[in-house]
This record gives C-alpha cells, structure tokens and sequence, in this order.
C-alpha cells in the first residue's frame, strides 16, 4: 500500500491548509482509494423526495457521475461524523436535519469506505457549497438506477435500496434491565429508570444481533417502565418511554404490537420466559437484558 497526495486537477479542499486524510491510498494492485484515513459518504433519504445524490463535478474522480455527498475522513474521526461533514460542506446539509440509522462499511483491508443511511427528520434544500458538486437532487428511489451512477455506489445501490425497508426497533422491559444490576436501583426506580435511558440514546446495535443485514442499526427504542419507575421524569429524548397503566408486560406487548404494525421489525429486550413466549408468539423477537448491558457497555 502507497500513500500518496492529490495531483493537479484532483480532489482537494479549495481553501486552508490540505487535511492530513486527503490523499490516495494505492494498493499494490493499482487500484487507488480517496482518503487516508478512509472515507465516508452520507445516504441521505426523505421518503416524500427520494435520496439526495451529487452529480460530481467532470475534475474528479469518475466526473460526470452520480454518488453520494461524502469524501475522505479526518484522522481519528467517526465515520458518522465524516459523513455527516462531508455532506455539510458539500451539499449544504444543516445541523439535525437528519437521524443516523444505519452504517454499511465496505472494508478493503487497506482502505475503507462507509455509508451512512440517515433519515430526514427536518426537510432541506441542498446548496452547493463547494467546487466538487455539478448538481445536487432529490432523486425517487426507483429512478436512482436510471442515473449514470458512480461506480462504487452503483455496486453497492441495490443492497443499500433493501435497507431502506428495513426500521429496526427496539422495545426495553426497563424493570428487568434495571433489576438484573445489584446496584441499589431499589432505593430510587425512577432515577433507575432514567439513567437507563440516558445510556439508551444513540444505542448502536451490530447488524448480526438484529438478524438483519448491514453493519451496525440504531434503532428506534421505547423504554416501557411500570410501578415507581412510572414516575420518571419527562425530558426530550430519542427514546419513546411507555409508562404501564398496569402491568409492565402487557405493555410491552402493546408496544410491540404497534411497532409491527406500523411496519418494524421488532426486538423486546427481556429476561423474563414468560414474557418471553409471549414476545414470540406475537411475531418479535427477543435478546436478553444481558446483552442489552453488554452493549450499551461496549
């Protein structure tokens, strides 16, 4: 592997010193890679308008073509957070205009590449803020295939396109999660209760343990709590919580039931058999507070 930096005429940042990532990495074969450090683009997806595509400008590599706003990483940066600059700074993509849902990584040993597939939950207008871009469009999912598409992206549209169906969420028996940890969560449920869900935001669960394709969700999470637990306090937060009228378990299994029938794939977090049996008979399956906690702790 060669580490090489940009020649005339390619990718470069048009303004301020180079940044340390902006360079090919050349494999022993010939085949060269943008970005040092890897490099990350951002799926950006409003089911009203499609996905928002770059239409690259003729100097760069594979010009005329069509991908996804992105580029090289910063060294030490997340690929979530390289997506997300990227895309900022290419196609003018505001601060919480999106919500992560997914990472596909493409791993070449030498150099890697990762999309992040993030929903709309603002709707924006996207502006051409810098040199590499020709056009930028919301695209209909079904007409993505129609555009001369960048060829890394045109290999790796059809499996992103399944993911697009796919809404992992998850539905948290907070009772058996808290009460699993012999750590005086009695003496306070409520407070229990909450520094679960604190621990629960931006929860980021490998694709294997959703049984569903990619590389790593964050889905969507409810946190039912039931009994003294009810009295949680109310804050904005990304985690749904369920307060029990009655019993905990029936109200998990509602939940569930409203999650698929909206059209998610269901996974309740529990330890419990009973609830368990339940869980599966309705269709959702199950992982264990344990591996909730070994997650979370990861």
């Amino acid at each position: 592997m060669t580490v090489v930096p940009p020649a005339a005429g390619e990718p470069r940042r048009p303004e301020g010193p180079r940044n340390p990532g902006d360079a090919w990495v050349i494999a022993d074969t010939g085949e060269r890679y943008w970005g040092r450090f890897g490099a990350a683009g951002l799926l950006a997806f409003d089911p009203a308008r499609g996905v928002l595509l770059q239409h690259r400008v003729a100097w760069s590599h594979f010009g005329g073509t069509w991908g996804l706003p992105g580029g090289a990483m910063h060294e030490g940066e997340s690929a979530i957070v390289g997506a997300v600059r990227e895309a900022q700074e290419e196609a003018g993509v505001p601060d919480g205009a999106v919500r992560v849902r997914v990472t596909s990584v493409l791993d070449l040993s030498i150099w890697s590449y990762t999309t992040v597939v993030a929903d709309v939950v603002e709707p924006f207008e996207p502006v051409i803020s810098d040199p590499e871009s020709v056009a930028l469009e919301w695209v209909p999912v079904e007409d993505v295939d129609a555009r001369p598409l960048h060829p890394g992206f045109a290999s790796s549209w059809p499996m992103l396109r399944t993911l697009l169906d796919e809404r992992p969420a998850i539905v948290v028996d907070a009772a058996n999660v808290v009460g699993s940890v012999p750590n005086g969560w009695w003496k306070d449920r409520a407070g229990a209760a909450a520094r679960l869900r604190e621990r629960l935001v931006d929860l980021a669960v490998p694709a294997e343990d959703l049984g569903i394709g990619a590389t790593t969700w964050f889905p969507e999470v409810s946190l039912v709590v039931e009994g003294q637990a009810r009295a949680i306090e109310s804050e904005e937060s990304p985690v749904r919580v369920v307060r029990a009228d009655a019993a905990g378990d029936d109200a998990i299994i509602d939940e569930a039931a409203r999650l698929l029938s909206i059209g998610r794939s269901v996974t309740v977090v529990t330890s419990d058999r009973g609830l368990t049996a339940r869980v599966e008979a309705l269709g959702a399956r199950v992982l264990s507070a344990g591996w909730l906690l070994r997650t979370i702790d990861h």
